[in-house]
């Protein structure tokens, strides 16, 4: 089972959070988006927020957008 997870990424915020926007997450990460940083924050943050591994978790589209499509993967 794959579920796919429109994310959009507000960085360099206050603190790490994650807010439901109609059919997408918005989640403010304090990184920069720097080297990839943020991206790693995200999933970080996601993983804690879905309640699974960072493992599951995958950036499929969007690597250097705001605008990202995650994939989560079901433990196998």
């Amino acid at each position: 089972m794959h579920d796919i997870i429109r994310v959009r990424v507000v960085p360099r915020a206050r603190r790490n959070r994650v807010k439901q926007e109609g059919r997408r997450l918005k989640v403010y990460l304090t990184a920069p988006p720097v080297e990839g940083k943020a991206n790693e924050m995200l999933v970080e943050v996601l993983a804690e927020h879905l309640h699974c591994r960072k493992s599951e978790l995958k950036i499929t589209k969007g690597e250097k957008s705001r605008d990202k499509v995650v994939q989560r993967t079901a433990r196998g």
